[in-house]
């Protein structure tokens, strides 16, 4: 026998893979649609959901989290040598002047969390964040490092976070997705949907968008003329033809079509309820400043807090426009950048003082950041506009509840904001930290493909015990 197989056989993976036995119990429990809910993590989660905050475009650190009075005494001087000679930026091409903040910074709460004018609301929570102000990547354009911040990797094929965290943790609810996926701004992120995708996993992993105009998933609506029991008839008919294919091949991702479908026929009962926003009280519509029936960041994060409550495992909300260059008021820190804020702040602290006062932020995870940040140098200066470039080497994110120590700040950069002066954490370390939240290992998170085992954060990433409560 072969034993090195044997060795890299998974439980899920034999599962998976036996027709009769063990392997038809699993397929039974996939089409009559109950919750798989892993019981088995690695080591004792301290978050049993997350939602994920993704700023789409690279929002500004330097004009939002971290100020730097240095820089401001020094707006308008050419940057150092060092900061230019021998580096790659997405835009600048010659030697740029530094670029102060326009916008007053205040300490707020017990913490005393430096906070830009743009994000008021943000006060109210600032003692339950803990700011990694030390982030870094490997990419500086926006497709690849949206890939690379949600997938572990710049190419196109891995399976996402959610992916991940549904391979490993499975449903909490027969009646909604694991992974659901949530965009709102401008237009899509640049990464596609790539970014909720599935990867090698076995699809029923990939992350489920919803809409909140129109149909709130294409295609589960029934087809002009057909009602619920035909509807029912049609899928038992399939249904009874996919299990003798799936007897004859074993094939998983048949088992896998099989529990889709029916959890499609449950979704055309839950969804509708799930998207009616308008039944809130108007207290919470007041809260979050949201607007039933519109698409917008706010709508989102209200139907984020509806999914958690309904067993979702993993929401992802994406959210564009960050990208201030400065070439226009549609990409400038004086315009677009202070709307973006406008539009994000209200909503975000809504969420997390919702999630506190329902006790649902002690066990869900809330993420917030973007691809990269934007550098301390001006990529354009002019009077009417200004902006920065992507910058991969210095950047902040906030984290909150499940398991995260609250009113910390964690790491630190230089007094121009360039690069990381204390405690780096790259986006890999990120991902394990994460990960080990939800109670996974990210070394032993494994999935055999192409013969060898992958992961979320390759051969690299470390928890970052220091931010965990």
């Amino acid at each position: 026998m072969n034993q090195h197989g044997l060795l890299h056989n998974t439980r899920r993976q034999f599962l998976s893979q036996c027709v009769t036995g063990m392997g038809a119990l699993a397929m039974a429990s996939l089409c009559d649609g109950v919750a798989v809910n892993r019981a088995d993590t690695h080591h004792p989660a301290r978050a049993k959901r997350m939602i994920y905050l993704h700023m789409a475009g690279g929002p500004s650190q330097l004009d939002l989290f971290d100020h730097k009075p240095v820089l401001s005494q020094r707006h308008g001087e050419l940057c150092p040598a060092e900061f230019f000679d021998g580096k790659r930026f997405a835009f600048i091409k010659s030697r740029p002047k530094l670029l102060g903040t326009p916008f007053r910074f205040g300490r707020y709460g017990g913490s005393g969390a430096s906070l830009s004018e743009h994000a008021p609301h943000l006060r109210r929570v600032v003692d339950d964040l803990c700011f990694v102000k030390s982030m870094h990547t490997d990419q500086f354009n926006h497709a690849p490092a949206q890939l690379f911040m949600q997938t572990g990797s710049a190419i196109l094929g891995r399976p996402s976070l959610g992916a991940w965290l549904s391979y490993g943790l499975g449903s909490e609810s027969r009646e909604l997705p694991a992974f659901v996926v949530l965009v709102s701004g401008q237009r899509g992120p640049s990464g596609g949907t790539a970014l909720w995708g599935n990867g090698f996993l076995p699809s029923v992993h990939q992350g489920v968008r919803l809409r909140s105009q129109g149909d709130p998933v294409l295609f589960l609506a029934n087809p002009a003329g057909i009602g619920g029991a035909e509807r029912r008839m049609a899928l038992d008919s399939l249904r009874t033809l996919n299990e003798i294919r799936l007897r004859q091949t074993g094939q998983p991702e048949i088992a896998t079509r099989i529990a889709q479908y029916e959890l499609a026929y449950r979704m055309q009962r839950s969804v509708p309820d799930l998207m009616a926003v308008d039944r809130e009280p108007e207290h919470i519509h007041k809260l979050y400043g949201t607007e039933p029936g519109k698409k917008s960041y706010a709508n989102n994060c209200l139907l984020a807090r509806r999914l958690i409550e309904r067993g979702a495992r993993f929401v992802q909300l994406y959210h564009w426009g960050w990208d201030s260059h400065g070439s226009s008021a549609g990409e400038n820190l004086r315009y677009s950048f202070v709307e973006r804020c406008r539009q994000t702040d209200r909503a975000t602290t809504a969420l997390l003082v919702d999630l506190k006062q329902r006790g649902l932020l002690e066990d869900t995870l809330v993420v917030w950041g973007g691809e990269f940040g934007r550098t301390p140098m001006a990529e354009v200066f002019t009077g009417k506009y200004i902006g920065r470039d992507h910058h991969q080497h210095a950047f902040t994110m906030w984290m909150a509840g499940g398991g995260i120590k609250p009113g910390v700040t964690y790491g630190a950069t230089d007094p121009l904001g360039y690069g990381v002066s204390e405690d780096p954490v790259h986006v890999h370390d990120l991902q394990a930290t994460i990960l080990h939240l939800m109670g996974l290992d990210h070394e032993a998170l494994t999935y055999r493909f192409q013969g060898r085992d992958f992961r979320l954060t390759d051969v690299h990433g470390r928890v970052v015990s220091e931010i965990l409560g």
